[in-house]
């Protein structure tokens, strides 16, 4: 099955009510941080939000953070991608092309991001993505009642497909 295509734009200020209720999605919100809804307001305030999109329709949504300026490492903290859209192969295709867009387009060295241990899918969409993992950060989160590792990953623009 060929990759879908994606394009990626930044989010506005129309995308907010849409970015909390997916962010508030039970299947979602188990694998992102607790106050990730809660933060989505600051980060569109920033610009560190993108919205994936195919055929026309916003299918996903990613939060970048700049780490270090002057080393060029921007971190990929969010990733979500609507439910009903699992299993297509655009949760692969948004975290390349946030890969294209940051290390290529923007200019920046290092993309990294960190994943909760329990979250296979997104385990293996980062390895499928290109993305090396770099190490785990041993029971690192306490999140539904127990403790759990941070797996972390990282992209370099000499990684790039």
């Amino acid at each position: 099955m060929p990759e879908p295509t994606i394009a990626l734009r930044s989010a506005t200020q129309r995308d907010l009510a849409w970015l909390q209720r997916l962010a508030a999605e039970d299947s979602v919100a188990m694998m992102l941080a607790v106050d990730a809804v809660d933060r989505l307001p600051g980060a569109l305030a920033r610009g560190e939000l993108v919205v994936s999109v195919a055929a026309g329709e916003p299918v996903g949504a990613a939060q970048l953070a700049v780490r270090n300026r002057r080393s060029r490492i921007v971190e990929l903290q969010t990733v979500m991608l609507e439910p009903t859209r699992r299993g297509r192969g655009l949760g692969v295709a948004t975290v390349r092309a946030v890969g294209t867009e940051v290390l290529q387009r923007r200019g920046m060295h290092r993309l990294e991001a960190e994943v909760y241990g329990f979250n296979h899918d997104a385990l293996r969409t980062f390895a499928r993505a290109g993305f090396v993992r770099e190490g785990v950060r041993r029971q690192a989160y306490e999140r539904h009642g127990a403790r759990h590792d941070g797996v972390l990953f990282g992209l370099l623009v000499t990684d790039l497909y």
